[in-house]
């Protein structure tokens, strides 16, 4: 991804954190539709992660796109692919299609922006653009930040509930804390906040 790369660092730290919390809660769930919902989401995590990392330290080109197309085009596919009644939220299954098409569209991105838009050091053709179409662009921006918007407002509640009820509110008891709300909801919320900050330096 293009931009400064201390922002670039900020969301592998981000992006790789909520990975591996999710992957964690993957573990400690029982098989079934909650397992499978945990390790899309920490594939999105890792996925995001290394795709952040500043072209400095490590260039993917000219594999690393289309390695991620591939990736995150099956998993959009996953996504969408009918399941049993009740393996899953719908929306939930949605939205996790959603941002693996929009990792798609990134990484395709990217391909387009390094294909003859670059000297042979790697570096961006003056006014030349990494890629992709403004429209789509725009359009994802504004889903992610509605999204961003919707994960905080429900996380607000469970938080306060937590707190109100020095931690009665925060999940079934006896539930580890790989397995609390609260925590699911802030790290959707990370992943789209991450999801954003990578679309605006697309």
């Amino acid at each position: 991804m293009h931009g400064p790369p201390l922002i670039g660092w900020l969301l592998v730290a981000l992006c790789a954190a909520t990975g591996g919390y999710c992957l964690l809660q993957a573990r400690g769930e029982p098989p079934g539709p909650g397992r499978r919902i945990a390790g899309a989401e920490a594939l999105m995590g890792w996925g995001m992660a290394v795709m952040a990392v500043p072209p400095t330290v490590l260039d993917t080109r000219p594999w690393g796109p289309p390695a991620f197309a591939a990736v995150f085009a099956v998993a959009a596919v996953r996504a969408l692919l009918p399941v049993p009644y009740g393996a899953g939220l719908p929306g939930h299954r949605l939205h996790h299609a959603v941002g693996a098409l929009a990792m798609v569209y990134m990484a395709l991105a990217m391909m387009v922006g390094t294909t003859g838009g670059h000297h042979h050091t790697g570096e961006m053709t003056p006014g030349r653009m990494a890629g992709g179409v403004p429209l789509l662009t725009g359009a994802l921006l504004v889903y992610f930040a509605v999204y961003v918007v919707r994960s905080g407002l429900r996380l607000v509640p469970m938080t306060d509930g937590a707190v109100d009820g020095a931690g009665a509110a925060a999940g079934p008891p006896g539930a580890g804390w790989s397995r609390r709300p609260e925590l699911r909801h802030a790290c959707r919320l990370s992943m789209g906040i991450g999801m954003f900050a990578m679309l605006l330096a697309l």
